[in-house]
């Protein structure tokens, strides 16, 4: 082996240290879970063939950070991924979930506490829509301040700007966040959701619908819920609307569900008997978001998202 190759092995062992946070700095950055992993790869790809760039006392992390902020630059430029708009989530239908569980792999991995701590304040769903408004120099100058605490200087440095356009971007961005968050939805970050009451809506809600009770169903919604499916154009709101879609989908067939989590919100795997093979097949991936105790909001996404969730395929 030469020295060349010991120099690859090792500069790709220190950079894959900064796989899972980086992998959550572009998801953020784009909002799609698919694209992110694509960029994280193609971060440590460019990283690996320029690493004879690095100098002797050079921060790769934040070398890395760079390469991974300006490839989802370029990506969000090249597929035109800002949306002028957002009434729901369906403006924005490449929209996708972030498992829960590589989020517990990051707090156990990343010496960082700035990273490891995701709030779900900076990765809940209705984050991740809404910062898909602001303009792709806005939006990573406030991820990498807001979220991430870095240093205005630093930020400047990483993306070519002076001090005070990274300053005018991040009170563009802040005013632009401030004004289409729900208020509602801020006092709930600032006030810590109860996990123990998502466990119990989730655990209900599981049951009643595996049970095909339509009432038991509805007795958890708010009056005005919310339900969309991206990348689909759908969207249904209040319960009239979700009446028809609940009568729809216990015509569908037998459902079974499993708990899981997404983007710090309670979650349920749902699967669909297929009477040809007596399996339950997976389906659909609901994502909750809970208002007062009740569910003010469901998100579906596809199945093409179960092995991301580590979830089977099929159920005996």
């Amino acid at each position: 082996m030469n020295a060349d190759t010991t120099t690859d092995l090792d500069f790709a062992e220190r950079a894959e240290r900064y796989r899972h946070e980086l992998q959550v700095h572009c998801y953020r950055m784009l909002g799609s879970f698919t694209d992110a992993e694509d960029l994280v790869q193609e971060t440590l790809l460019r990283g690996w063939r320029r690493s004879a760039d690095l100098r002797e006392g050079d921060n790769l992390r934040a070398w890395l950070y760079k390469i991974a902020t300006n490839a989802c630059l370029d990506h969000i430029k090249a597929k035109d991924r800002r949306i002028p708009s957002l009434a729901s989530f369906r403006d924005v239908p490449w929209l996708e979930p972030y498992p829960d569980g590589l989020l517990d792999q990051l707090n156990a991995t990343c010496q960082d506490p700035q990273v490891s701590a995701v709030g779900r304040e900076t990765i809940e769903l209705t984050f991740l829509a809404v910062i898909q408004l602001l303009p792709p120099r806005q939006r990573a100058a406030v991820i990498l301040r807001d979220v991430l605490d870095w240093p205005v200087p630093d930020i400047a440095g990483l993306l070519d700007l002076s001090t005070a356009a990274v300053n005018s971007a991040l009170q563009h961005g802040r005013t632009t966040l401030r004004s289409q968050l729900p208020t509602s939805q801020r006092e709930e970050w600032a006030s810590g959701a109860s996990s123990e009451t998502e466990r119990e809506v989730l655990n209900a809600y599981i049951a009643a619908y595996e049970a095909g009770d339509d009432e038991a169903t509805f007795a958890l919604l708010t009056e005005d819920i919310r339900v969309t499916m991206p990348p689909a154009p759908y969207l249904f709101e209040g319960l009239d609307a979700i009446r028809q879609l609940a009568a729809r989908a216990r015509d569908t067939g037998q459902w079974r569900l499993l708990p899981t989590s997404a983007n710090r919100q309670p979650a349920a795997a749902c699967y669909l008997l297929d009477p040809a093979c007596a399996e339950f097949r997976g389906f659909k991936i609901d994502v909750l978001r809970l208002a007062d105790g009740k569910v003010a909001e469901i998100t579906t996404f596809g199945a093409k998202h179960f092995p991301a969730f580590a979830l089977p395929a099929t159920l005996p």
